[in-house]
C-alpha cells in the first residue's frame, strides 16, 4: 500500500513544541487547551479540556482505547560495543517482533545483546520499508516482566527529561501491547468520565495497540491489532440509530472502529489486524466527531482529518492553531472536530 501525503503544508516551530507532561508546565492534566471546530459551519472556538463534556450531548457515544503502554525502548549493544536504542514496534507470533533499531542500519542476522542475557536478531526488512525490521527477541523472562525491569518509555528528542511510564498512560489504559501512547487521551481524568456519564453520554471501550511512529518521513501504513467488544458495537449502532453522535478519542479509534464495518458499513464486533487506510478515497462511515492531538506536518494522520472536513478547514484550523501558539506532540494541546455547532452553550 503507497503512502499517504496529505497536501496541507506547515511549519511548526520549536516554541510550539510540548517538551514535557502539562504537570511539569504548572498544569493540571486535564488543563490543556482545546481547539474545537465545526466541519460544517467552519466555527471554532478555544477551550480548554476541562471543558470537553460540555461539547457532548446526552446519548453520544466517546469511543475510548484503552490500550495500556509498554515501557518499549531498550537499549542493545552491538559486537563493536556501540549501543543502539532499540523501540519494540508489534508483538508478532513466535516470539517474534517489529521492531526499530533507532537511526541506524542494520544487517539480516545481526545479534545485538540487551540487558540480563537478553538478544535481538534482526531477520527481514518490514513490510516494503527500511525502519522497520522483523526480528527474533529472546528474552530471560517474559516480555511484560522484562519490560517493567529494563524497558523505558520511547520518547523522541523533543521531550526533555526521562519521564515515568505513568506520563505516558491514560487513566483508562487496560490492556497492555501499545509500543507509543494513544494520546489523545491523556488529559482524561477520572472526574471527566463521571461529568461525561452525568451528562447522559455512553463511554465505549476498544483497543488498538499502537506502533512505533515516524517522524521523519511517510511511510505505508502497517498492521496494528485491534479488537472491538459486541457492547461497543451495539452502543455504536444505538446511536447510529438514534441519530446521537459517535465521537472517537484519537485516530487509533477511528481506525479500530472503522475496520469493525460489515459490507454496509455497519459498526460489529471485531478483532484482528487491520492496515486500513482513512482518507479522500474511504472516508469515515462510522465517526461523526474526533477528538485528538495536533500532528506534525504530512503525518498520514492529517489525511483522516481531510476526509472528515475538508481539506480547506484542515488548513483554517491548524492556521489558527499555529496563530493562536497550540502545542503539539503527546504532552500538547488537543482538537476537538464535530460536525455541527462547537459552542457548548448549546448542548447544556
Amino acid at each position: 500500500m503507497d503512502a499517504v501525503t496529505p497536501v496541507i503544508e506547515f511549519t511548526v516551530p520549536p516554541e510550539l513544541e510540548a517538551h514535557e507532561p502539562p504537570e511539569a508546565r504548572g498544569l493540571a492534566r486535564d488543563g490543556v487547551r482545546m481547539l474545537v471546530s465545526s466541519r460544517h459551519s467552519d466555527d471554532i472556538v478555544h477551550a480548554r479540556f476541562t471543558e470537553f463534556p460540555q461539547f457532548v450531548r446526552a446519548g453520544d457515544v466517546v469511543v475510548v482505547n484503552v490500550s495500556a503502554t509498554l515501557p518499549a525502548a531498550l537499549t542493545a549493544v552491538r559486537r563493536d560495543g556501540s549501543e543502539v536504542a532499540v523501540h519494540l514496534s508489534t508483538r508478532l507470533p513466535a516470539g517474534l517482533h517489529v521492531v526499530e533499531f533507532r537511526k541506524t542500519s542494520v544487517s539480516a542476522g545481526e545479534t545485538m545483546t540487551l540487558a540480563a542475557g537478553g538478544t535481538v536478531t534482526a531477520l527481514v526488512p518490514y513490510a516494503s520499508g527500511s525502519r522497520l525490521w522483523i526480528a527474533r527477541v529472546d528474552l530471560p523472562d517474559p516480555l511484560p516482566e522484562y519490560l517493567e525491569r529494563h524497558g523505558r518509555p520511547i520518547a523522541y528528542p523533543y521531550v526533555r527529561g526521562m519521564w515515568p511510564l505513568d506520563a505516558y498512560q491514560t487513566v483508562y489504559a487496560a490492556v497492555p501491547g501499545s509500543a507509543e501512547m494513544p494520546s489523545a487521551g491523556r488529559p482524561f481524568t477520572r472526574e471527566i468520565l463521571e461529568r461525561l456519564f452525568l451528562r447522559g453520554a455512553v463511554v465505549a471501550p476498544l483497543v488498538l495497540h499502537t506502533g512505533v511512529a515516524s517522524l521523519e518521513h511517510p511511510e505505508p501504513a502497517y498492521e496494528e491489532y485491534y479488537e472491538v467488544p459486541i457492547e461497543t458495537a451495539e452502543d455504536v449502532r444505538a446511536a447510529q440509530a438514534r441519530g446521537d453522535r459517535v465521537i472517537a478519542v484519537g485516530t487509533t479509534v477511528v481506525r479500530a472502529l472503522e475496520s469493525a464495518v460489515d459490507g454496509r458499513g455497519r459498526p460489529i464486533a471485531s478483532r484482528g489486524w487491520t492496515d486500513l487506510v482513512i482518507d479522500g478515497s474511504r472516508p469515515p462511515r462510522v465517526v461523526d466527531g474526533l477528538l485528538t492531538g495536533f500532528h506534525e506536518p504530512k503525518a498520514t494522520h492529517l489525511a483522516i482529518l481531510e476526509a472528515m472536513a475538508g481539506r480547506s478547514h484542515v488548513e483554517r484550523v491548524y492556521r489558527v492553531a499555529l496563530e493562536s501558539g497550540y502545542l503539539w506532540h503527546e504532552f500538547g494541546d488537543l482538537n476537538l472536530w464535530l460536525p455541527g455547532e462547537p459552542s457548548p452553550a448549546g448542548n447544556r
